[in-house]
């Protein structure tokens, strides 16, 4: 197939995951071509039956906000017709599906056609698409995508009560991992190691509210004021400067490590001992996948689509929202016991690898293609 992918192509789970599908696409023989403002940040340079096309926003001193989804409709317009697309897939509702619903009609008025799906991945849904300003167009973008799926049951469900269209058909297919990439063994002898036995706590997100980054710190305090360790932060965002604040406030600001955005991310969570997401909304949990793909048990929150991910009791430990003490108390618990510790780590990996392998799910993204093409 000849695939059109439009994402969001900075730092997230979005972009990350709509990249990785589109690389595994390619390597299965489909042609797929991104259509977006910027090169996906883990997008190579060059890939073999990858390309693509940036969307080029006129400065045209009348508009005072460019207006990028126009622009998006002309390119995937463009590329449609000069790459004969089988199909336009749309990561995020807004404003990508709206872009290419504008495509769509131009093409119909010119005889030509185009499938659109749309996967929603979550603050399109929860947060951007329930905005009083954005809620109508995510309604009728999403009814006008010729297939939708939802990255959990958890977002499926909450799109459906949302937007009142219990009538539509969204399927769930998660995000997923490749096996090879996040395999902790294959990392072993590359990373430093901390010479003083400390034990490594980790958060990768995009720091913003919704991440709770404050949380994160609070809770690496207390594991820190009873076994020594150091809490690593990856990632870039709004609550960062809060993140460093509270740090400095209870007195950990010497064992807490901010590296900013880090494309690869595996190297890292290989030498992590904990994984920290205390997150107030998650609609799957990407970061959560890819440390317990490493074999890392996760502490975390009940919220959303983050209990599809991670097993309470076998993979991690899941706490309400805000319950700062409770992840700590459980922090403790799985680093204090080695064989609790080598146990949860070996679920993870297996759990991830069964239910998530990529394989598996990009099978199903091609099932999903091949349905809709029908």
């Amino acid at each position: 197939m000849n695939i059109g992918i439009t994402c969001y192509p900075t730092y997230g789970g979005s972009g990350a995951v709509a990249t990785e599908l589109g690389i595994a696409l390619a390597r299965r023989g489909h042609e797929v071509h991104f259509i977006t403002y910027q090169q996906p940040f883990r997008l190579p340079a060059f890939f073999p039956r990858i390309y693509f096309h940036e969307v080029d926003v006129g400065r045209y001193p009348l508009f005072e906000f460019p207006p990028y989804d126009l622009a998006l409709a002309v390119r995937m317009h463009e590329v449609v017709l000069s790459h004969k697309l089988d199909l336009l897939h749309c990561h995020y509702a807004i404003p990508h599906a709206t872009s290419a619903w504008i495509a769509r009609e131009m093409l119909r008025a010119q005889g030509s056609d185009i499938k659109v799906l749309t996967t929603l991945h979550g603050t399109d849904i929860t947060i951007v698409g329930q905005d009083p300003s954005f809620h109508a167009i995510t309604k009728f973008s999403i009814e006008r995508s010729d297939g939708l799926s939802a990255v959990s049951s958890f977002l499926q469900a909450e799109t459906q009560s949302a937007f009142g269209c219990t009538a539509c058909r969204i399927e769930v297919i998660p995000n997923f991992i490749d096996p090879a990439v996040y395999d902790r063994e294959r990392y072993k002898n590359e990373l430093p190691q901390l010479d003083d036995g400390r034990k490594v706590l980790m958060h990768i997100s995009n720091f913003r509210p919704v991440k709770r980054v404050r949380d994160v710190v609070q809770v690496f305090a207390k594991v820190h004021a009873e076994v020594p360790s150091v809490l690593v932060m990856v990632g870039d965002g709004p609550d960062r400067v809060d993140a460093e604040q509270e740090a400095r406030e209870l007195g950990v600001e010497r064992d807490v490590y901010f590296l900013g955005k880090i494309d690869q991310v595996a190297p890292l969570l290989a030498a992590a001992d904990l994984f920290l997401l205390p997150t107030s909304r998650e609609s799957f949990g990407l970061s959560a996948l890819e440390a317990l793909a490493s074999g890392v048990p996760v502490v975390g929150t009940d919220a959303g689509g983050l209990p599809e991910v991670v097993q309470d009791g076998v993979t991690g430990a899941l706490c309400p929202v805000g319950d700062v003490d409770g992840m700590a108390k459980a922090a403790l618990s799985i680093l204090r016991d080695p064989g609790k510790w080598e146990a949860m780590s070996r679920a993870a990996a297996a759990d991830a690898r069964v239910r998530y392998s990529m394989d598996a799910v990009v099978a199903r993204y091609e099932a999903f293609y091949e349905t809709a093409l029908k």
